[in-house]
């Protein structure tokens, strides 16, 4: 049988397709059921890559006891939360509120007129250490439902009324940022830092590459050695560990033990977006090869199994597939002695030497991949030099790709994101600087794509799938995309980039900006119980961050965003002072605003770009101008003559650019003066 996701273009949702089931989507049907019957709704929101999403299937969604249980008693929805982050916001907020912990797959039980009353993430087939099987909580719930219906309305508007954006913490105009908030963030992250193992915390390791970004930031401001210190540390934990995928490249998306060995390994376009992106950075800063290797191949893999034809980005790979008829998590990665003997041959010794494969393995009598020796230390015991050692590498790792293609691939999630694919495009637009300007074209391709698809009639739409565009976007979507156009405009100059960027943002002022505060969902879209907020940063930067810092940088080329860009910083910042680490991306934004920098390339665009790979200018603005007013007001527009940044920094017989920072600009300078003007401004 099928049922109402049928026609559905999501990957997750089409994963439900066949269940006994009776899905609806997140729609007004489903909603008027609920009224009609007088039955709550059952919200499950996942997706495709979700591991504990393809379990709760199996043991519950797929069974027909527990489905007629559904069937009956509820009206059942599904939502994809790559496609629904608003829907998922509220509740996961409410999850939060309730439980401690939040996550997916989130369970939710809600009214027909959607407030909830009882909420959960993943539930087991049968009780399971103290937590009850599902079909004990649906009996559970409809028993509530229909003898305490009173308690349940009360419980509903108890939890809605705490689920309402708070104003405690919205700042007014007499908060505006201290230009130290950054280097008091980067004392708050060294004191959760492991300095052990790298990362954050103990358990669990996320790779949140936001929180490098303030250290490097606080780095260059401070010289505080160890602010940097703890950034390598956690940088090198994702390169040699098994977070790195080093025989494909990229990265999967968190690790499941404290030293980073055994990854989730399904891989997320936004991940290698944001740590391809931060590895570049740091190989601004150290000059080191360590970084830009990883960041390469990241960027490769995108491009070789990430990108559409039509030139946008796909959003994941599956942490499954097939192995011996079942489907098992990390398959596709993970080695055996015999495997890599059968895969490279003669180079079977230094392959394992390399990256720790042993027959007794780190990961179910097999082993993920980590880089155990050093290439150095391997270079030694053999006698060779490290180059020769890291060429037979290279060479050893294709033929181990090549081979392990001949595996079965985890599934991808082919639908295109908006928000996702700007990240993307700063990562490729920032590798085009550092590494090979060949990624520029990606870049552009990936932002054309975005502006031809999604861009219709001065509104972003969200996804794109199988030919259909679905669901207005959200401020993520505006943030990111307009965050990876001016990345895109830094790196090459391009106008068309810029005034995207432009259009953008003067959306996110127009639709998500109200008194100062920045929401998720734009005002003409759907009415939520509530209309959510998403300053905190977690896997991704926090949305409303990211779109401060976009309007802090484009009021440097028009001057009606300064105001109310200042207005919405000063509204995070008390968050941001109470709890640093995980408002990373406000903190970015306020330093931005309190000390901005800006470097102006003039006409040679391709002398600067060399300057620019190897110089680390801490956040700042890059903005490349033609020569001359005559020949600026011809490419981009008479208005732009006047823009702030450029106004009366034509070419100069004594340099090809600027630099100001702190409000203070250096004379004309040529490229080769960047990286020591740029230290010398330092307030």
């Amino acid at each position: 049988m099928t049922n109402r996701l049928t026609d559905q273009k999501s990957p997750y949702l089409q994963q439900h397709a066949d269940n006994p089931v009776d899905w609806h989507p997140w729609d007004d049907q489903a909603f008027e059921e609920a009224r009609e019957r007088d039955v709550p709704i059952f919200l499950s929101i996942g997706y495709s890559a979700c591991h504990w999403c393809h379990v709760m299937e199996e043991e519950s969604f797929e069974d027909d006891g527990t489905a007629r249980l559904l069937n009956e008693g509820f009206v059942p929805i599904k939502v994809d939360r790559e496609e629904r982050p608003d829907v998922d916001s509220v509740y996961q907020k409410v999850c939060q509120m309730t439980t401690g912990r939040g996550g997916w797959p989130l369970s939710a039980f809600l009214t027909p007129d959607r407030r909830p009353f009882f909420i959960g993430t993943y539930f087991p087939d049968e009780p399971r250490r103290g937590t009850p099987s599902f079909d004990e909580v649906l009996d559970s719930v409809t028993e509530a439902w229909e003898d305490r219906r009173d308690e349940i309305e009360s419980r509903a508007d108890e939890w809605t009324e705490g689920i309402e954006p708070s104003e405690t913490g919205v700042g007014s105009a007499s908060d505006e940022p201290g230009d130290d908030l950054i280097v008091t963030a980067a004392g708050a992250l060294v004191d959760e830092a492991d300095r052990t193992y790298g990362g954050f915390g103990g358990g669990q390791k996320f790779p949140h590459p936001t929180r490098l970004d303030v250290l490097l930031r606080a780095h260059e401001r401070t010289d505080r050695g160890v602010f940097l210190d703890v950034a390598t540390e956690t940088a090198d934990a994702w390169v040699r560990g098994g977070l790195h995928d080093h025989v494909g490249g990229g990265f999967h998306r968190y690790c499941t033990d404290e030293d980073w060995t055994v990854p989730h390994f399904e891989k997320m376009l936004y991940d290698n977006a944001e740590i391809t992106r931060l590895l570049l950075e740091l190989h601004r800063v150290t000059d080191d090869e360590r970084y830009a290797d990883p960041a390469r191949r990241a960027l490769d893999f995108l491009e070789r199994e990430m990108r559409a034809p039509e030139g946008g980005f796909y959003s994941t790979l599956s942490a499954q597939s097939e192995r011996d008829g079942e489907r098992v998590e990390g398959a596709f990665y993970v080695w055996t002695p015999d495997e890599v003997r059968d895969a490279v041959g003669d180079d079977a010794p230094l392959f394992t030497e390399r990256y720790g494969v042993t027959d007794e393995g780190n990961f179910e009598g097999r082993n993920v991949l980590t880089a155990s020796r050093s290439v150095e230390e391997i270079a030694d015991d053999r006698d060779e030099t490290a180059g020769e050692v890291r060429e037979r590498l290279e060479d050893v790792r294709e033929k181990a790709r090549e081979v392990r293609e001949e595996r079965p691939r985890p599934d991808r999630d082919e639908k295109i994101l908006a928000s996702w694919n700007g990240l993307t495009v700063s990562a490729l637009a920032n590798g085009s600087v550092v590494l090979d300007d060949r990624y520029a074209e990606l870049a552009d391709d990936a932002l054309s794509f975005v502006r031809g698809t999604l861009w219709n009639d001065g509104r972003l739409s969200r996804r794109y799938k199988d030919g259909e565009v679905k669901v207005d976007g959200y401020l993520d979507d505006y943030a990111f995309v307009a965050r990876g156009a001016l990345d895109l405009f830094g790196a090459t100059g391009d106008a068309d980039a810029l005034r995207f960027a432009l259009e953008l943002g003067n959306v996110i002022l127009d639709e998500f900006l109200d008194d100062g505060t920045l929401y998720y969902t734009p005002e003409s879209g759907e009415e939520l119980v509530t209309r959510p907020r998403e300053t905190t940063d977690t896997s991704t930067p926090a949305s409303a961050g990211v779109a401060v810092d976009v309007l802090v940088a484009l009021s440097s080329f028009d001057g009606s965003f300064e105001e109310p860009a200042r207005e919405a910083v000063e509204a995070l910042v008390p968050e941001a002072e109470r709890r640093p680490v995980g408002h990373g991306s406000t903190v970015l934004a306020a330093n931005r605003l309190v000390d901005p920098s800006e470097v102006v390339p003039v006409d040679e665009h391709g002398a600067w770009r060399d300057a620019l790979a190897d110089t680390y200018t801490a956040g700042g603005l890059i903005a490349p101008r033609p020569p001359t007013d005559e020949a600026l007001a011809h490419e981009f527009g008479e208005r732009f003559v006047d823009a702030p940044v450029w106004k009366g920094r034509d070419a100069s017989s004594d340099g090809t650019g600027y630099v100001c920072r702190s409000f203070t600009c250096s004379p004309p300078i040529s490229p080769d003066e960047l990286e020591e003007e740029f230290a010398r401004l330092r307030p």
